[in-house]
């Protein structure tokens, strides 16, 4: 995969987490990597907005469309409204051979996070095109390292660069520079191995192959973003949020994610999600942030609230039994993907405000001990899963 044969070229898909996907964040920057004998080299750059709408939309199967609806084989910006990698990295694939009659050989996402830990080994870099420097204006740092780039690539360059164009382009450039410093190989290699081996345990990383062969050995790990087959524990549960604000403000919002063990019925086991969510905006954001941060309430969301659609999976074979906000039961949609049930719920947040969901999954036919996987944001993840809980159950 990294052009000993002969040279690839791979899809690279910067996701944003300040604006949320199931994967990670909206795939605003892209471009093509370019692979021979080990070197990297960053090609050809482009954005989702430049592929424009997909028409007729690039098709995927029917059980994930009905969960995210037709918007995944329409926009690149919503391929990874489903967390399964594998059908994002198919779809932007054939949607940029389709734009750019270019047929890249798999696909590689990565977010500013991670681009972080790369940047801790690596060193800083600096931003050199003269078009980004002029539109940073003395603004935004032209130097970026592992403690700077987070924010800078989630929120400040919000604020200082109004047109999205340039946004992007801002983006690119900075990944650019990044893999220009790992191809040249700065700084230190046991370091590197262990910021990108941090960003894959925590799904910052994701690879998928047009290779069958290649794909076949991907699968198997947590690497390939998979919802199903060999990479996935018996008892997992997935927690997934999808912006539903059309905006930015996923910087802002803090979450956590427990499991807990219900008591046994009927012989099953019983385990309930419990996802805690604040919106940590300032009370006026409505004004002093940016409306391209707040979506200035084009999509029907008051500026400075935020809303997400939150979307839970169980383990193959479960179901699921309710969901609650705040304690309260509540109604929800109920879909299945691969034989594991999926619950979905949409919540919005006012600046300050904070709410919790359960979903309680039943007829859990694993005795094995839960595990979660969660929607990679901003927030490290060690602080977002809990550890799981027990209920007390009468004998």
């Amino acid at each position: 995969m990294l052009g000993a044969e002969a040279p690839r070229d791979y899809l690279l898909i910067i996701q944003n987490n300040a604006e949320a996907r199931s994967s990670g964040g909206i795939p605003g920057a892209l471009a093509v990597l370019n692979v021979d004998k080990g070197k990297l080299t960053l090609g050809s750059q482009s954005s989702a907005g430049a592929l424009g709408v997909m028409s007729p939309s690039v098709p995927i199967d029917p059980e994930q469309q009905q969960i995210y609806s037709h918007r995944v084989g329409k926009f690149m910006q919503d391929v990874n409204l489903t967390p399964d990698f594998p059908t994002t990295a198919s779809t932007a694939q054939a949607m940029w051979e389709r734009k750019f009659g270019q047929r890249v050989d798999g696909v590689v996402s990565i977010d500013p996070v991670a681009l972080g830990y790369i940047l801790e080994a690596t060193g800083p870099v600096r931003i050199t095109n003269p078009d980004l420097v002029s539109a940073a204006a003395a603004r935004l740092p032209t130097e970026l390292n592992g403690k700077n780039v987070v924010q800078t690539l989630l929120s400040d360059v919000y604020a200082q660069i109004e047109e999205p164009r340039l946004q992007d382009a801002y983006f690119a450039g900075v990944a650019q520079e990044i893999f220009a410093a790992l191809s040249d190989g700065r700084g230190n290699a046991k370091g590197l191995i262990e910021g990108i081996t941090r960003g894959t345990a925590e799904g910052r990383v994701l690879v998928w192959s047009g290779f069958e062969a290649e794909q076949s050995v991907i699968r198997k790990y947590a690497l390939s973003g998979s919802v199903s087959g060999p990479s996935v524990a018996p008892a997992q549960f997935g927690v997934y949020f999808n912006d539903g604000t059309g905006a930015k403000m996923d910087y802002y919002v803090k979450r956590t994610v427990q499991l807990v063990k219900e008591c046994p019925k009927d012989g099953y086991e019983r385990t309930t999600v419990r996802v805690s969510s604040t919106n940590t905006a300032p009370k006026d954001a409505a004004s002093s942030l940016p409306a391209y941060v707040t979506g200035g309430g084009v999509f029907g969301v008051p500026a400075g609230s935020v809303q997400s659609n939150i979307v839970v999976y169980g383990p193959v074979q479960a179901n699921v039994e309710s969901a609650e906000v705040d304690g309260q039961s509540t109604n929800f949609a109920s879909f299945g993907h691969s034989n594991r049930p999926v619950g979905t719920l949409a919540l919005r947040l006012a600046p300050g405000e904070s709410s919790t969901i359960d979903f309680t999954f039943s007829k859990i036919v694993q005795h094995t001990e839960p595990n979660a996987v969660v929607t990679p944001t901003v927030q490290d993840v060690k602080d977002v899963i809990l550890p799981t809980a027990t209920s007390s159950c009468d004998q």
